[in-house]
């Protein structure tokens, strides 16, 4: 039985260049998939009308399209668009131990720790948990099991939409990978981290952008967020065409 990896590949009125590279994540998937008995499958379409449902929450109801598509499966990677994975990278299903599996976020922590503080203040009644156990949301693994969690997350944000929309447009400091983050901890889900070369986020941060693609060194899927003064997303554009041509090609 295969297992799926799951993609978002929705373009956005306001930022209609953000997506023009994910056709390089998208392949670069495909091609370690074929590898390690993996099938991608990319949401293409939205699901609800962005004023009801921004697509960042998509990614929760992945098992419920899987069973509408009549689709087999053992478990689900969820990979962010804006990521290469390098050919050399292990078989990160076998890796899991059937947990839910996530990755240390290692980006800038006055975002984190504000993202922390106004969501706890704000929505989960001064709730907090360790900031080390923040996590990024752009790589988790889970499997059957994690169906009724995606589900409460979907449900919490039903019933907590307008707050949660509007944290997001007063702070910035997040959309679904707080939530996540706390629900995890309050629900108390057992979970495995995997080490950060499994989800190498904030590089520009890192100082690990550099033309030899020196980062691959050190791990094994880029993520190209946060990058400064990436205006219409014309950096991270150009560094995923860069490293998948550099390393697929």
């Amino acid at each position: 039985m295969k297992n799926i990896i799951f993609m978002i590949d929705i373009k956005l009125e306001e930022k209609k260049n953000r997506t023009d590279a994910y056709k390089y994540s998208i392949d670069s998937w495909k091609r370690w998939g074929e590898k390690h008995n993996a099938e991608v499958m990319v949401l293409n379409e939205p699901l609800f009308d962005f004023a009801e449902m921004r697509p960042n929450w998509y990614k929760y109801y992945v098992f419920q399209l899987l069973e509408q598509s009549g689709v087999e499966y053992d478990q689900v990677l969820y990979v962010d668009s804006d990521t290469i994975v390098h050919p050399d990278c292990p078989n990160v299903f076998e890796m899991s131990e059937r947990k839910y599996c996530i990755v240390h976020n290692e980006g800038s922590y006055d975002w984190l720790l504000r993202s922390m503080e106004n969501y706890s203040k704000h929505l989960f009644g001064g709730y907090m948990f360790d900031f080390n156990k923040y996590f990024n949301s752009g790589f988790m693994i889970a499997n059957k099991d994690h169906a009724p969690f995606y589900n409460a997350i979907l449900q919490f944000y039903q019933e907590n939409k307008k707050t949660i929309v509007w944290l997001q447009e007063t702070y910035s400091v997040g959309t679904d990978q707080p939530i996540v983050n706390f629900l995890l901890n309050m629900y108390e889900i057992d979970y495995k981290v995997l080490p950060y070369e499994f989800n190498m986020t904030d590089l520009a941060l890192h100082e690990g952008l550099t033309e030899d693609l020196l980062f691959w060194k050190f791990g094994y899927v880029a993520h190209f967020n946060a990058i400064p003064n990436n205006t219409e997303s014309r950096l991270s554009n150009q560094w995923m065409q860069h490293t998948y041509e550099r390393t697929w090609k």
